[in-house]
């Protein structure tokens, strides 16, 4: 594990991923628009969550783990525990900005609609109450339960870590235990005003956990698989099939050609709790795609490239941004004469929006690091920085 930490450089592949999954989750998050159609959930079983999910589990397993190494576990969970209390704060700063923007939004434009289309019911007339149960976590307004998931992912990570560290693959199986048994006795968190979270997390930490062991352990095992070329293919075959299944559920025509037995194993797809389908098409992908794109390949220093790995890069900025840029979106689009010109117009605009935000935050926290320990110095801590 101490060679496999140690050969880990930067691996922009990481930044690529988030950065496509913001972009992604960004248009995802403007409903009615045409340009979601091309979006990564509508070509198979997972989506932009999933991948932000299990590339946020390999990135914060190379970091902490090389933290644990280097400085000893306390010092590491330390580290974690400060950074969930980044996500935490930026959480409750999103929340009271977020419910007050679509309580205006409601009131400005007349349509009540929103208040219940984006789960934040009580905002008029129980605001206390409100605000009190997004404290703890437990109000889950639309858009924002990737990011209320993620801080409990990482509350619970330095058990996880201690346990990949000592214990690998016993770890890794307890994993796969939780994922089984919540879903089967229907364990999740309490969310408000009734049911549970919208993405569960005891099923959900199977990704994150995935990620963080193949960062760790598996990547003897992953570059074995990657060699036999049967598996490749069982891969690519796999996603076809998850297309294939994603085209017959939105085209009733072609739905009805499949058997019924197989439609109903696999559509609708399980968002909440995880569904298996979800795992094995986001596996696929990352297999298929760590074969073809090398950690050093030359794509990624291109111009083109650098707007993506900027929104990797700074993917909590760009996460905030997107959840107001998507709201502003879609006010544009239900108060103008809705076309598909406009639909268009409002991604390309939101998408330029969020990098822009991407380049400021990156640029600013450039200027802090120089003033305080000059031009060189700021350019390692720059690189190595905790996001």
């Amino acid at each position: 594990m101490k060679a496999s930490l140690a050969a880990h450089g930067r691996d922009l592949r990481i930044d690529f991923a988030r950065g496509i999954a913001n972009c992604f989750m960004l248009i995802d998050h403007i409903p009615h628009n045409v340009v979601g159609l091309f979006t990564m959930r509508n070509f198979g079983f997972s989506g932009a969550v999933d991948l932000f999910v299990f590339v946020s589990g390999y990135a914060v397993a190379i970091l902490y783990g090389k933290m644990t190494l280097e400085r000893g576990f306390i010092v590491a969970a330390s580290r974690i525990i400060k950074r969930a209390w980044q996500l935490y704060a930026a959480h409750i700063v999103l929340f009271v900005i977020y419910i007050n923007a679509i309580g205006w939004a409601a009131a400005r434009y007349a349509a009540p609609d929103i208040i219940e289309e984006y789960r934040v019911i009580g905002i008029l007339n129980d605001p206390v109450r409100v605000l009190t149960h997004g404290l703890l976590l437990q109000s889950r307004p639309l858009n924002l339960d990737v990011l209320q998931m993620a801080i409990v992912l990482l509350l619970f990570f330095p058990v996880a870590l201690a346990g990949l560290l000592r214990w690998p693959n016993l770890t890794m199986l307890g994993s796969i235990v939780l994922y089984f048994v919540s879903r089967q006795f229907g364990w999740g968190l309490p969310a408000f005003p009734a049911g549970s979270a919208y993405l569960n997390p005891f099923c959900w930490q199977l990704l994150f956990v995935l990620g963080a062991w193949f960062a760790l352990s598996g990547g003897k095992f992953v570059r074995t698989l990657q060699e036999l070329w049967p598996l490749r293919v069982l891969a690519l075959a796999y996603l076809v099939f998850s297309l294939l299944m994603m085209v017959a559920a939105e085209s009733p025509a072609i739905g009805s050609m499949l058997p019924d037995i197989l439609t109903k194993a696999f559509i609708p797809i399980d968002r909440e709790n995880l569904g298996l389908a979800r795992v094995l098409h986001i596996l696929s992908i990352a297999l298929l795609f760590t074969w073809l794109v090398p950690a050093d390949w030359n794509g990624f220093h291109s111009r083109l490239m650098q707007p993506i790995l900027k929104c990797g890069e700074e993917w909590l900025a760009c996460f905030c941004a997107g959840v107001f840029l998507s709201l502003a979106g879609y006010i544009v689009l239900i108060t103008s004469p809705n076309s598909y010109l406009l639909q268009v117009l409002v991604s390309v605009t939101a998408l330029v929006l969020m990098t822009a935000v991407a380049y400021y935050v990156s640029w600013s926290r450039q200027q802090d690091q120089v003033a305080r320990f000059g031009p060189t110095r700021a350019k390692d801590d720059h690189a190595i920085a905790d996001r």
